[in-house]
């Protein structure tokens, strides 16, 4: 994959690319690697898994040029398609789910979703997910110390607030746990990601045939006596479509809830504000999510056609990825990025993507995050880390960054 153009990135000093994905050193940060290639102004090539190279896009303006131009390919079935595990492109080609889909395929699909996380829907959804937070944080207190956060909190949250908007029974919190653990983890193979779709596909296809005789108000109802009555989607589609929905519903906000707790614990000045003015705490969520950046290296690209950036372009039919952490931490674009600042004004972060692909549930999300955050701190104000933040292990092999456990006291 060598650039041909003379406005070509440079590929920096070094002849051999860069090995990516490159780990975090510290929860709070993106990769130190970021920063350098940044500042060279220029895409960086490296090589993923797989034996490809594909070129990573750093600067805010430049990963939001190259994510919003029409060139910009989420199709999976392409062959440079910069697959970040070994089972990721397999099943993501075969599956197509909408985001890894293109318009006009995407845009029919998103349209059939996006109705369901409006400003106004999402605010309706407030009074449940505040129940349903007081009710996992009284689990949390009910667990010997240290608890973990993770486990006993903010997957208990996320599976609960996704599966009630979707219409899934909460039978096993575990069996979606293992479900976006192995579906999610770049070390899946193709045939791992495989089983553990099929089990929760099997579960969505006895629940289609249940809401197409008895509906209810949720959207797994709305969609089969919607879009797949009138023959708008096909079902193996549609269980695709659920599947992600609930896939990407609980990876977010399960990693982003104790990861924004700890960053919070971290920047005692700033919780101690949150504390003192709750009307912050939407302002607040945008902060965190800028800085702390889960979904980094969601957006995996192939160029249809030259990609035009400020210093250079990405080659037609070359492979890229925007690095989200490294956009919202551009100096450029947000003084001091390093920095935890709840009032910041800046609120044009990337950390939902940006262009057609940003976020669908993003609304959600945020509402999400900023209950269980102020639910926690509300009902637990002693709340504490157990271990030190730099002996927490870190999901590096995850698509969406976070912490395995995080063991806390009060």
């Amino acid at each position: 994959m060598t650039p041909s153009t003379p406005e070509a990135p440079d590929t920096g000093a070094s002849a051999d690319p860069v090995e990516f994905p490159i780990a975090r050193s510290c929860p709070f940060s993106p990769p130190d690697a970021y920063a350098p290639m940044r500042e060279r102004g220029t895409p960086t090539k490296v090589a993923v898994p797989g034996g490809k190279e594909a070129w990573l896009v750093t600067g805010f303006k430049d990963v939001r040029a190259a994510l919003s131009h029409p060139a910009s390919s989420s199709d999976a079935r392409h062959p440079a398609f910069p697959a970040l595990g070994d089972g990721e492109q397999a099943v993501a080609a075969e599956l197509r789910p909408f985001i890894r889909m293109d318009p006009p395929d995407h845009t029919r699909v998103r349209r059939m979703l996006v109705g369901e996380f409006t400003v106004k829907r999402v605010r309706e959804m407030r009074t449940a997910i505040e129940e349903i937070c007081r009710e996992q944080v009284e689990y949390l207190l009910s667990r010997p110390m240290p608890a973990d956060l993770v486990g006993d909190y903010a997957n208990r949250v996320s599976t609960t607030v996704i599966c009630r908007l979707l219409g899934v029974p909460m039978e096993d919190l575990e069996f979606f746990r293992r479900i976006t653990s192995v579906s999610g983890a770049r070390t899946s193979t193709a045939e791992e990601v495989g089983a553990a779709l099929a089990d929760l596909f099997g579960l969505i296809d006895r629940l289609i045939d249940e809401k197409a005789q008895s509906p209810g108000d949720d959207l797994i109802s709305r969609l089969v006596n919607g879009p797949l009555e009138r023959g708008e989607i096909t079902r193996h589609s549609l269980l695709s479509q659920i599947g992600i929905t609930l896939n990407a519903g609980h990876e977010t906000s399960r990693n982003m809830i104790p990861l924004a707790a700890l960053d919070l614990l971290d920047n005692p000045d700033q919780l101690d504000l949150l504390r003192e003015d709750p009307s912050l705490w939407p302002g607040a969520v945008d902060e965190l999510l800028r800085h702390l950046s889960v979904a980094d290296v969601i957006t995996l690209r192939v160029a249809t056609e030259d990609i035009p950036l400020e210093g250079a372009t990405i080659p037609a039919g070359d492979g890229y990825i925007a690095l989200l952490a490294a956009a919202n931490h551009d100096p450029e674009a947000f003084p001091e990025p390093g920095r935890l600042d709840i009032a910041r004004s800046q609120r044009n972060h990337v950390a939902f993507g940006y262009g057609v692909h940003q976020c669908v549930g993003q609304n959600l999300g945020r509402l999400e995050i900023e209950v269980a955050l102020r639910v926690l701190f509300e009902k637990v104000p002693t709340l504490r880390p157990a271990v030190p933040v730099g002996d927490l292990p870190l999901r590096s092999s995850s698509a969406i960054f976070g912490l395995e456990e995080v063991p806390v006291s009060w």
